[in-house]
């Protein structure tokens, strides 16, 4: 049975690859259709229902089947669809063109809110199974046993490892020292016989540049 779209109610089967209906379109649609991505989102800051409507339909597909390779379960993956387009019905301002294309940044997204839900499941899971005493003891951490979750978390770090190389050197030092070394500012200052204050711009610095090549792959609705 086709389920809807709790915004513009467009048809959508999971379990059928998100076949849309088939049906003619209106000359409203056409033009519609006709807008590229980074327009249909301008306008969703407007509350463009059909804008909306324009999304969903050439999104939704590849949203589902994303989500299906990771979470492998067809029905979790129809509901992370659904939560993924929501947000983004509520939130269109979170996609910001300038740091890049449209869809670099909903494959980023779905990808990132996918893993989130098999690291909810599998600690529920465990919750639910352990006994009292480990369930006091228990520390959420992420899951590395399911095959898609470690593809894709090494994706991440590939992805990471590359932008940290794009850094002068100076910078990538203090970083590395601080985020993979555990050192304060003021161990880092010591150790490297710097002042602190230059210890502190390049550590800014380095992360805003991170940020700005980050973002596209990285950046994800509020929680």
């Amino acid at each position: 049975m086709f389920r809807l779209c709790k915004i513009c109610a467009t048809p959508f089967e999971g379990r059928r690859r998100n076949q849309a209906i088939m049906r003619d379109v209106s000359p409203e649609e056409a033009i519609y259709q006709g807008l590229n991505d980074e327009e249909l989102m301008e306008r969703l800051g407007y509350r463009d229902l059909q804008a909306f409507r324009a999304l969903y339909q050439r999104f939704g597909s590849l949203v589902y089947s994303t989500c299906l390779r990771i979470v492998r379960d067809s029905q979790v993956a129809e509901d992370v669809t659904q939560e993924i387009f929501l947000r983004i019905w509520r939130k269109p301002e979170r996609y910001v063109s300038q740091r890049g294309r449209f869809l670099t940044w909903l494959t980023s997204v779905t990808r990132n809110r996918a893993v989130d839900e098999i690291r909810s499941r599998n600690r529920r899971f465990r919750h639910e199974t352990a006994s009292p005493e480990e369930q006091e003891r228990e520390i959420a951490g992420p899951e590395t046993n399911d095959p898609a979750l470690t593809a894709v978390l090494a994706d991440q770090r590939r992805l990471i490892v590359a932008a940290m190389a794009g850094l002068p050197a100076e910078q990538r030092q203090v970083i590395e020292l601080a985020y993979f070394g555990g050192l304060t500012q003021a161990e880092i200052s010591e150790r490297l016989s710097q002042p602190l204050g230059t210890v502190k711009t390049r550590i800014r610095l380095g992360m805003q540049k991170l940020r700005a090549a980050l973002a596209p792959e990285f950046e994800w609705e509020e929680r």
